[in-house]
Order: C-alpha cells, then structure tokens, then sequence
C-alpha cells in the first residue's frame, strides 16, 4: 500500500515539475519577444535613417564628385542592411518563439532548447534571485 503512495507521489511530483517548467519557459519567451519586438522596432528606424543618409551621402558625393562621401554614403548603406538583416533574424526567432508559446497554450510544447542555451538561462535565474 505504502509503495502504491509513493508511486502517485513520486507522478505528481513529477506533474508538477514539467507543469513549473512549462510555466517557466512560457514567462521566458514572452519576456524575450517583447525584446525582440522592442528591439525591432529600434532597427527599423534604423535602417531607414541610415539608408536614406547612404543614398542621400553618396547621391550628393557623385553630383560633386566627392569621392570620400561617395563612399561614406555606400558604407551607410552597408550599415543598413546590416540593420535589416538583424531585424530579419529577430523576426525569425519571435517566430519561433510564437510558435512555443502556441504549443504551452495548446498543451504539445516540448521543450527543445539546448543545454547550452539552458546553462545561460539558469545562471541569469540564479543571479536574478539574489
């Protein structure tokens, strides 16, 4: 009987684990889109200051033949579409985030993260703590 009382133990202590995790990793991905998404809207900005200052910079520099801000204006540009090539992969990952969170509310999440990625959040939690 006693060993039974264990068992069931031992499976809601186990319920309950996975259940704080799943609760866990859905708080982590809201907090790391609405990073994302905050950061988005930065880069965006960005990249369209940036490549109007390169276009407007090298259109001035080929109208004076002004090589330096020519290239001044080519390297701006070089900058925005570095801007927009983040802001792309941040796009992605707040994807994939979504997804997960998709998954917790429907109850399919599992959770695939790596263990490197799984070290580096229990150590921010460890720190956050204190």
């Amino acid at each position: 009987m006693s060993s039974i009382i264990n068992i069931n133990n031992v499976d809601d202590e186990i319920k309950d684990i996975f259940e704080q995790n799943r609760v866990t990793d859905l708080k982590r991905f809201i907090k790391k889109r609405q990073c994302l998404n905050s950061c988005n809207i930065a880069m965006s900005y960005m990249f369209y200051l940036v490549q109007s200052a390169g276009i407007l910079a090298t259109t001035i520099g080929t109208g004076y033949s002004i090589k330096e801000l020519i290239w001044s204006g080519i390297g701006l540009n070089i900058i925005a579409s570095l801007c927009h090539s983040y802001e792309q992969v941040n796009n992605n990952i707040s994807t994939k985030l979504m997804k997960n969170i998709q998954n917790i509310k429907n109850n399919t999440y599992v959770d695939e993260d790596t263990m490197a990625t799984l070290d580096e959040n229990t150590k921010k939690d460890e720190k956050n703590k204190t």
